[in-house]
């Protein structure tokens, strides 16, 4: 596995919207620092749904971003999907709670799966693309950095699975909301997923 593509973006108004919004990334061919909050001078917009400790870098895997190029029939240009990091020959439905991407310096820590919301339907000019996205149960990965460093298109990365019961990335989507049981609730909480996801299952005990 190697990095393909680090993507960055400004704010920016989607045609007929009063707020701006960071989804549109474009690929950067240099060095980037990546730091707790994740690619220094992204553009992060909405704080309350975005950025953070646990969602600092957005993650997909080429594989299911060659995928999507045949459903849509176009090719996938890099931060497309408002995803910070390409990388190459990953499955996002491989893909677990807790796993690791070290890439140099640089730990990622998978937190989250990317929910699909209306900004990314109106980025996509597609008013059922969320239906889509979710249908399609491959979505991007959230992230959190344990160790900050620097990156670069090109750079080779380890892909260390989690050591524990597995929850994959999917599931998290497909579960998204819903009351689990009580065994379910206790292998979520067993991994390192998102704070917010966390407290939401703890509460329901």
């Amino acid at each position: 596995m190697k990095i393909l593509a680090l993507c960055i973006g400004n704010p920016q108004r989607l045609p007929g919207k009063s707020y701006k919004t960071g989804i549109f990334k474009h690929a950067v061919n240099g060095a980037m620092m990546i730091d707790a909050e994740g690619l220094v001078g992204d553009a992060i917009c909405n704080r309350k749904h975005h950025g953070g400790i646990d969602q600092a870098v957005y993650i997909e895997g080429s594989l299911t971003l060659d995928w999507w190029s045949g459903e849509l029939g176009r090719p996938h240009e890099p931060g497309t999907f408002g995803e910070n990091m390409v990388i190459s020959g990953l499955d996002n439905r491989d893909v677990s709670v807790g796993d690791r991407f070290i890439s140099g310096d640089l730990v990622l820590e998978v937190s989250a799966c990317r929910i699909p919301c209306a900004t990314f339907a109106a980025k996509m000019n597609d008013p059922k693309f969320v239906k889509r996205y979710t249908v399609a149960a491959r979505p991007g990965i959230y992230c959190r950095v344990v160790t900050g460093g620097v990156a670069k298109p090109g750079m080779p990365v380890e892909y260390q699975p989690f050591r524990g019961e597995k929850v994959t990335i999917a599931e998290l989507m497909e579960t998204f909301g819903r009351r689990l049981s009580a065994a379910d609730r206790a292998r979520y909480l067993a991994a390192p997923i998102h704070y917010k996801l966390r407290a939401m299952l703890e509460a329901q005990r």
